[in-house]
Order: C-alpha cells, then structure tokens, then sequence
C-alpha cells in the first residue's frame, strides 16, 4: 500500500474521525491538551511539541478559532513511507490532491526532519512539491503556483526514520500572529501571544474565568512592556475568541472548506463576547517605561480590550496603592526584564528588588507567573515556585515560574537597626529568630567596625542550624557609614550566600526559609533590597570544590587597610575578597618590606596588593584564569604598583614552580592560599589539598631564599597537615590560625587554616 490515509473516506473529511495535531511551544502540551478538551475534542492525546486530537471539522474549526496557546493547527492528510525521494515523490503523488487543494490556490511546503537518504529539508520539500504538482496537472492540466511566503494552502511534512506525515495546515501563519501587535515597532523581546496565553492558562487564568469567576479575580503585570500578558488576560476575562482577531486563515486555500460552518462559528463566538460586555476585575499593566505603556495601549486598542485595563506609568515598587484597591485573589504576570545586556548593566537587582517590593504589595491569596531563565529569582522574590514549566522565550532558554498557595504566609514586623518600623512577608513562622539573632549581630557588629576601621565584614554565618546562609556587608570605597545619624549600614552592598542544605532538609522548606531570609535582610539593616545580591552554594559532583556560578554582575570598589579592591557581588560564586583573610593579608603586607613577594593560586591578587603596599621590592602573582589574573592587575594598577617588578604569570602553579627552580628564582615570601580541589582542563593532574599539600610546599622551598618564610592557608575544614612529612622534607610548621581569624569569623573558627612554614636552619 503506497500510503496510509487517516480519516478519510472516498477522500473526503470522516465526519466523525479526522486526526488533528495542535502544534505549540514545548512544555505546554497539556495546556493546549486541556484547551482541546475543554472545547469537544475527542481522543486528546499530548505528545512532544504538541497534541493530536480527533474531531470533526467543525472542532478543528473550533480550534483554530478559540485555541489560546496552540501555535498551528494541522489536519493529518496521510502518512507515507520515504525511505528515499522516489519512494517519497511516488506516495505524495498518488495522493488525492485534488481533492483537497482548491482551484487556482497558491501553495507552499515546509519540512521538518531528515533521514539517512533525505538529509536536505530543502530537497525534500521540492520532491513533495513537484509530486503534488504533477498530480494536479494530471488531473486538472495546470501546475498550482508557488507562494513560499503568504500561501492559500500549506502542506508540512514531518520525516521521521522512513516515514513522512504530511498535513494540511488549516490556522495558515503562526497562531500567535493574533493581529494586534504592529511588526517593528514594539518594545524589547516581546512575548508571543501563544506564549503569555499559555503561561496564563498554566496558572489558572483561563480557568477561572470559564467557571465565571472573574468577577472576584483581579491581574496585574508590573512590567508589562508592550502589554501581552494584560491583552491576552483581558481577552480570556472578555470570552473573547483569539482568532476573531485575524483575516486570513490557512484553510481558505482547502478544496473542502466549509464558510457557512466557519462564519456560524464566528457569530457564535461574536455572540459570547457580546455577552461578556459587562464589567471584569480590574487588570492592571504598568511599566517604568512611558515608550512601552503607550505601545501597550495600542495594542489593547487595536485588540479591542483598552477599556478593561488601567495602564500606569509606574515602577513596580510604587504600585501599593494600585494594589491595595485589587481584590483578594488575583494573578499577577510578567515577563521582566533579562538577558545579556541588562546582566552586563548590573540592573537585574533592581528590576527583582521592584518585583519583589510588586509581590509585597499583593494579597497573599494571589498566585503569581513569572518567565525567566534565572532560577534564582525565587531568592530575590522571597518566594518559593511551586511549579516551573520549561520553555524558550524566543532564542532563551527559560522557565514558567509559578508560585501558588502564598495563603500561607504571614506578615512579620521587624525594627530596623536604625530603628524603623517594618514588615515583610515570609512563609516561615520561625523567620522571626533569623531577624532578631541578624539584628543583635548587625548592631554588635558595627559598633566594633566602627572602632576597627572594617568597611566590608560578615555580620551573620549560619548561626541558627535552620538558617544555613552567611550575610556579608560591602561598603563602597568613599561612602561614610552611618553619617549624620543614619543607620550604620545604609548604602551598603549585602551578599547573602546559601550553604547547601543537609539531604534530610526538605529542599523546598531550605529554599522558603532562604527567600524568608532575603526578604528581611535589607529590611533589618536598612538596606535599599536593589543593593542585596545572593548566591546558592552547591557542591560539585565529587567533591569539594563548589560549583562556578555566574550571575548579574555588579562591580564595586571597596577599601581594606587603606587600599582598593574590586569586588563582584553578583557575576560569581566568590566575591574576589575573601573576608575571613582581612587579617592573615595585613599580616602579609607587614612581613613584605624589602621582600621579593610570590602569590600562589592568587586569584584576584588581594595579598599582592598589600605586599606592594607594605613595601616589597618586587610581586609575582600566579593564577591560571585568565579572568583573575586581569582582576589581580586591576587591583595592583588601581592602587599605583605597575612596572617590571611587578609580574603576573598565568600558569598551573605546580609546573610554574618547577619551571621557576630550574632558573633558580628566589623569592624571601611566599602566600601560598591553594583551593580544596581542582580538577581544571588546563592542568594534567587534578589536586587535593590533603593529599597533595607536601608535594607543592617541596616545590615551593625549591624557589625560596634563605631565611625566607611561607604563609600557607586553606579552607578545607578537616585539614591536617603531614608535620612528619614536612619535616623531613626539612620544613617547620607553626599553627598561626587563631591568630589570623578575624572577629567577624569567630564563630567559625576553621573558616580556614593558616601556617607559616620556614625551612630547617
């Protein structure tokens, strides 16, 4: 048998058993399955990028007509086998074409998928072309045309191993296209329709408005842009029909299509939206951009919805009066701003800080749906997502975040450290112990910075077991903390990094108690939320090391002893200044005088900077990332150490050192602050600091001068140097770790472990 059809009968539409795919984004397939069932399909059935569905020709009608976020409806016209191009060109021909291309229509056809022998879509889709047309010059004695762009009747053809499906694309262009939106002229990165509508329906939007309760639900998207969400929102609360919206349809081009059966449905849909002409709950879209609200207005405009929604021009930390009037359940959806440009700008904190302060406002019975490709929104929010449906936004990889059941949280008041009065919103009752222990500490604290001199410290380090985060405090070089009465960490940059949680800690009460956390920080310590950056630390497999984790970047310049550094507070998992070494580097910088200065496993150069600083006759900084080597010279040029004797060397440590005692190079001290593990693909061997630590302080007494000294350090909690070992390699070990834990750290005593080790006399 050349081909199989499906729901055919004399090659004319089964009244009862058509076989229809719904095509839409991935990661929505039971949403569009759910649609399809809502509106009489039969035999729905998800499958990977989209639903198949049987039905009459009036539910495929249905579809395209009211089907939200499907992106393509398609009518299964046969499955033939395409093992190779004449099989191909043979089975496509013997098709009954002609009875279901309409005379004089223009077509086109697209493939997706290849095989062994037909490797070229292009190929494949001038074979199935010229087989239909040479059917239909067989019977009718012309050739159709051909019309790539804008066709009367599409044919997609999916190649799968040996098989070919070939569909009748009855919706035409993409369903999202909904008519509303003007090409070239809207804002950045707008969403699909199809996109917004589905991220909607997946968070109950569509739903409760079929139930009719829309009455009692309000909307809000606080970062509307050019306005999707709130048009796709008000059209479902309006029981308006989506396709209502466009002139041209792909079944227009198809022999068998019904206009009366169509046009009734259009009527019946016309007559549902009449009926919905009444009042809805309020929806709101606002945006800080006034460019963007007017776009949105339009767009409403020409989608026939501007009268339901209320735009604002307003930032979405200012919306709490709009917000109180909203009901006490509602959706709010956004689609924020993100990508490479905003990250590289370092506006990502104060676009969550805005979004956060939004979800403040809220009532706590609203569910929200947010779509990013940052998972770590959910810290910045204070919020926990219940569900993530993956999906692209366009070329970006992203997620549907849903956050659902926030009845359950409550509003805690809090004094500030300046003395405010305050609440925020947790999930956690016990959030009221992690405040009030980070408010005695932070006053503590700063008092005791205030006396020391310290600008940057840690002001909380996992001091309840259920609160496994450290808090640390940056105070940008230049500003004066608590001038003028203000409270003492106004101004400040704050970093809070989660400590993974045990594997018997529920994972989801870690993250809700993380977000608790993030939300009261800035609240305690009087802290604008824009300048609260945080990180979740996780372990590689393996081991020790933890994993890179790349973030918003934000830049600031910071002052220890007197010099400068810069810090990242959000691009990675380390800041580029490690706080627990405040002291073991001012010890460095008072051992330097007149010394020549080496820095192993540098990174950002921090202990060069005070060896230059306490008068080394010369550094040499060594690093195999190209990215903290040139953090490291920033560092040394930006307090005034350039010129020759100051080198930086990017090398495996181990080889340079071999290297460096082949051309007898000395130096009198050496900082040596090596990682836990590494595994690094630009070394031959990986490294353990347990393991390996006897081997590369041999290697290092190799380069050091006589009467010379070692300030070895690691952060390897369970460390235990091999004294024997090193002493018989002629080495002395001399335990200075208490000695260099600053204040801040005393709590955690192996924070790290420092040695000076000397050569034997």
């Amino acid at each position: 048998m050349p081909f199989a059809a499906q729901g055919w009968y004399n090659g004319t539409m089964n009244a009862n058993a058509n076989e229809c795919f719904a095509r839409c984004a991935s990661g929505f397939e039971r949403v569009v399955a759910q649609e399809l069932k809502d509106l009489g399909a039969k035999r729905v059935r998800p499958l990977k990028g989209g639903v198949s569905f049987f039905g009459t020709a009036e539910d495929a009608y249905r579809a395209c007509l009211w089907s939200r976020a499907a992106t393509r409806i398609q009518l299964v016209l046969v499955r033939a086998g395409a093992s190779c191009a004449d099989e191909l060109y043979r089975n496509v021909r013997a098709f009954p074409w002609e009875e279901h291309v309409a005379v004089g229509a223009t077509i086109a056809v697209h493939v997706h998928g290849q095989n062994g022998q037909l490797r070229n879509t292009q190929f494949t889709a001038l074979k199935v072309k010229d087989a239909l047309c040479d059917r239909l010059r067989d019977v009718r004695g012309t050739r159709p045309s051909v019309d790539s762009k804008d066709p009367d009747f599409a044919v997609d053809v999916s190649l799968f191993k040996d098989r070919a499906t070939l569909y009748a694309n009855l919706s035409g262009a993409s369903l999202h296209r909904r008519g509303y939106r003007l090409s070239g002229v809207q804002g950045e990165a707008p969403l699909k329709e199809t996109l917004a509508a589905g991220m909607l329906l997946a968070a109950g939007w569509g739903k409760a408005q079929a139930l009719g309760n829309h009455s009692i639900r309000g909307f809000c998207d606080p970062m509307c842009g050019s306005g999707t969400l709130a048009i796709e929102a008000a059209l479902m609360a309006l029981d308006r029909a989506p396709g209502r919206l466009r002139d041209r349809w792909g079944f227009e081009g198809w022999a068998q299509h019904d206009q009366a059966l169509w046009e009734r449905l259009c009527a019946e849909a016309d007559a549902r939206a009449n009926a919905h002409e009444g009042g809805i709950a309020p929806i709101v879209a606002s945006d800080k951009d006034a460019r963007a609200v007017d776009l949105a207005r339009a767009n409403a405009q020409r989608a026939g919805v501007a009268d339901a929604i209320r735009f604002l021009v307003a930032d979405a930390a200012s919306l709490g009066g709009a917000l109180a009037a909203m009901p006490e359940q509602g959706l709010m959806a956004t689609n924020p701003p993100y990508g490479q440009r905003l990250l590289s700008r370092g506006e990502l904190a104060g676009v969550y800080a805005s979004l956060r302060a939004a979800a403040q406002d809220l009532p706590f019975a609203w569910d929200m749906a947010i779509i990013t490709p940052d998972d770590s929104i959910d810290g910045a929010l204070g919020e926990t997502a219940t569900q993530v449906i993956g999906c692209y936004n366009g070329p970006i990889e992203a997620g549907v975040r849903l956050y659902r059941d926030r009845s359950d949280r409550t509003r805690l008041a809090l004094v500030s450290l300046g003395g405010r009065e305050t609440s925020v919103s947790v999930a956690e009752a016990n959030s009221a112990q992690f405040a009030a222990r980070l408010r005695k500490a932070a006053k503590e604290r700063a008092k005791w910075a205030r006396r020391e001199q310290v600008s940057c410290m840690r002001l909380y380090d996992a001091d309840l077991p259920d609160y496994a985060l450290s808090v640390d405090v940056y105070q940008e070089q230049g500003t004066d903390a608590g001038k003028g009465g203000a409270p003492p960490f106004a101004g400040a940059y704050v970093r809070v990094a989660e400590y993974q949680a045990p594997g018997h800690i529920d994972p989801l009460l870690a993250d809700r108690r993380f977000n608790d956390a993030l939300a009261i920080v800035p609240a305690v310590l009087d802290v604008d939320p824009s300048r609260v950056y945080s990180k979740v630390r996780k372990r590689a497999k393996g081991g020790g090391q933890y994993r890179e984790a790349r973030g918003d970047s934000k830049t600031v310049i910071v002052e220890e002893a007197g010099l400068s550094f810069e810090v990242d507070l959000g691009g990675y998992l380390d800041t580029g200044l490690f706080l627990d070494h405040r002291i073991t580097r001012g010890m460095v910088g008072e051992l330097s005088m007149g010394a020549r200065f080496l820095n192993l496993f540098a990174y950002t150069g921090a202990a060069s900077v005070h060896a230059a600083a306490g008068g080394a006759a010369s550094t040499t900084t060594v690093d195999l990332s190209h990215t903290y080597l040139d953090w490291a010279r920033r560092n040394m040029q930006r307090n005034g150490f350039e010129g020759p004797n100051h080198r930086f060397e990017r090398a495996d440590v181990r080889t340079w050192l071999k290297q460096a005692a082949a051309q007898s190079a000395v130096y009198d001290l050496v900082f040596c602050d090596p990682p836990t593990f590494s595994n690094s693909k630009a070394t031959e061997d990986d490294f353990d600091v347990q393991r390996d630590h006897v081997e590369l302080l041999k290697s290092i007494l190799g380069v050091l001068a006589a009467g010379g000294k070692i300030v070895f350090s690691c952060n390897l909690r369970s460390f235990k140097p091999d004294e024997e070992a090193l002493l018989g390699a002629g080495m002395l070990v001399h335990d200075i770790t208490r000695d260099t834990i600053p204040h801040d750290f005393e709590r955690s005593p192996k924070i790290h472990f420092c040695y000076e080790v000397t050569p034997l006399s």
